[in-house]
């Protein structure tokens, strides 16, 4: 079942994040700031956490708006634990991220990755919804290290 994080989840989806193994114990920890944050923020606005929990917490998606743009959004995390990866779980959640921001009057939503050999699962999992590749920064994160940006027009409401 995917639903919205609420306060109880944060150590369950720390745990989760680690296990995933693309965080650093820093990172980790800027994760559960950014979690404990926005859980106390409210409006339109707020940013979205959502969890696939159909057997103990399994999956994480976050997002937030951009600032100084209308209806511009930011997938900032997505992560299926390992053993539950590759059953369509993580498609779910970018579906039930869509959904939500199109009631939210979205209209962009972007994602920014790692353009390393490494990554290339992950380049392509957002093709395959629907991302285009947008931008590519080179030696962003590290020297040999380019940030690659995806972007996904949303369906507008109707």
């Amino acid at each position: 079942m995917i639903r919205t994080v609420t306060p109880e989840d944060t150590d369950p989806l720390i745990h989760l994040a680690e296990e995933v193994g693309l965080f650093s114990p820093h990172e980790l920890e800027d994760l559960r700031q950014m979690l404990v944050e926005s859980l106390t923020s409210a409006g339109d606005q707020r940013p979205l956490w959502i969890t696939d929990d159909d057997t103990g917490l399994v999956g994480v998606a976050y997002c937030e708006p951009e600032r100084m743009t209308e209806g511009t959004w930011n997938l900032l995390l997505i992560a299926v634990h390992p053993s539950h990866q590759k059953q369509g779980r993580g498609e779910k959640l970018i579906h039930y991220v869509e959904q939500t921001l199109t009631a939210r009057a979205a209209r962009i939503l972007l994602v920014e990755t790692s353009g390393t050999p490494d990554f290339e699962y992950v380049r392509e999992f957002y093709r395959k919804q629907g991302f285009g590749e947008e931008a590519r920064i080179r030696d962003f994160y590290a020297e040999g290290r380019d940030k690659v940006i995806f972007r996904k027009v949303l369906a507008t409401k109707i």
